[in-house]
C-alpha cells in the first residue's frame, strides 16, 4: 500500500565510496564495486515496509528537475519500474511516513528489492553500471562527467528560485513554521549519522522564501550563474551535437532539464547562446525527453498567465535580469 508523497525538487550533494554487500541491497548487485554512494543502513529507515519491496520502485515529483532527470535516464534505457508519483506542493514529502524513507525528504528515492538510495546523481551511476546499454555515464568521459554533474548540483537551489519566480509565480512559501519545526527537529539519520546540514539548507531556503519570496538580487545572481554555465556548455557544442561527442549521456539528460525548465522561465537561449538553444531543440523533439519535462495542462495554463501579466508589468525574466 501506498502513503503519502511529494516533497520538493532537489538534488543532495554528499557522497560516499562502498562496496556493495549489505543486508539491504539489491540480491542482484551484492559484492560488486559501485563508486560513490549514498546509501541508508537499516537504522535510518524508519517506514519499514518499503524493505519487503521487491522490484525497482522510484519516489518521484511531476515537476522535480530530479525525478525529471531520472525519468529521462529509465526511459532511455528502457528500464521497468514502478513509480510513486507524489504532490511536491502538498509537502508529501515532508510527512512521517516519507522522511522514514528518506530522511532529508526530498525526491526522487530508489527502492529496489528493499535497499534505499536517496541521492540522484548516486542513483543514476549505480543504474548506469547495473544496465549498461545504453552507455549513458562512458567510462572514458569521467572527469568531465564529475565537473559538469556537480556544477549542475551546486545550481540546483538557483533553478528552484527563478521557477518559483519566473514559472510558478510563487510569491511565498508552503512550509508552515509548523512543518520546518518538524522536519527540523526529527531524530533521524544518513549513513548511520545525524544528518542536519542538508537539512538546515532546505529550511533556509522556505524561511527566506517566506519573508522576501525571491527577490531581484537573488534572481540576478541565480540567473548569472545560469549564464556563466551555459557558456561553458555552448563551447561544447562547437565540435559535437552533444556535451560528450556524437552520443547523448548523463550530461545531455541532466542540462537538458535545467534549460527545459529555464525556456518556460523566459530564458533567452536563442540570443544568448544559439547552440545550446539549437541542442535543447533537438533533443526536445524526442518524445522520451520531452514529455518528462512537460507541465500538466493547469501549470502550463498558469505559466502562460503569469508571462502575459509580467510582459504588461515589466517584470519578465529579461526585464529583471537584463538579459
Amino acid at each position: 500500500m501506498l502513503h503519502p508523497r511529494p516533497g520538493l525538487p532537489q538534488c543532495d550533494r554528499t557522497m560516499y565510496k562502498f562496496r556493495l554487500g549489505g543486508e539491504h541491497l539489491p540480491r542482484r548487485l551484492a559484492g560488486k564495486t559501485v563508486v560513490e554512494m549514498v546509501r541508508l543502513i537499516d537504522t535510518d529507515i524508519a517506514s519499514r515496509d518499503v524493505l519487503d519491496w521487491q522490484g525497482l520502485h522510484i519516489f518521484h515529483g511531476r515537476m522535480s528537475s530530479c525525478s525529471q532527470k531520472l525519468r529521462i535516464f529509465l526511459n532511455l534505457k528502457g528500464i521497468e519500474w514502478q513509480g510513486h508519483e507524489l504532490d511536491l506542493a502538498g509537502n508529501e514529502t515532508y510527512s512521517d511516513w516519507f522522511l522514514g524513507i528518506n530522511p532529508r525528504g526530498l525526491v526522487p528515492v530508489l527502492v529496489w528489492d528493499g535497499a534505499v538510495h536517496i541521492e540522484s546523481n548516486d542513483i543514476l551511476a549505480l543504474l548506469d553500471q547495473e544496465f549498461p546499454d545504453p552507455r549513458l555515464f562512458p567510462a572514458d568521459h569521467a572527469a568531465d562527467i564529475a565537473t559538469l554533474l556537480r556544477q549542475e548540483d551546486d545550481l540546483h537551489l538557483d533553478l528552484r528560485a527563478l521557477s518559483f519566480r519566473f514559472v510558478y509565480g510563487r510569491t511565498g512559501s508552503n512550509k508552515t513554521s509548523e512543518i520546518l519545526a518538524r522536519y527540523r527537529d526529527g531524530e533521524r539519520t544518513v549513513n548511520g549519522a545525524p544528518d542536519h546540514e542538508k537539512r538546515s539548507h532546505e529550511i533556509e531556503f522556505y524561511e527566506r522564501l517566506a519573508v522576501e519570496g525571491i527577490t531581484d538580487h537573488t534572481a540576478r545572481a541565480a540567473a548569472a550563474k545560469f549564464r556563466s554555465a551555459f557558456e561553458g556548455l555552448e563551447q561544447r557544442l562547437a565540435t559535437a551535437p552533444h556535451f560528450l561527442g556524437q552520443e547523448p549521456s548523463i550530461m545531455d539528460i541532466a542540462w537538458f532539464v535545467y534549460a527545459s525548465r529555464l525556456n518556460f522561465a523566459g530564458y533567452p537561449f536563442d540570443r544568448l547562446h544559439p547552440r545550446v538553444h539549437a541542442w535543447r531543440v533537438a533533443l526536445a523533439g524526442d518524445e522520451i525527453f520531452a514529455r518528462e519535462v512537460e507541465p500538466p495542462q493547469a501549470v502550463r495554463d498558469t505559466i502562460a498567465k503569469n508571462h502575459a501579466a509580467w510582459a504588461e508589468a515589466g517584470t519578465t525574466f529579461s526585464d529583471v535580469t537584463g538579459f
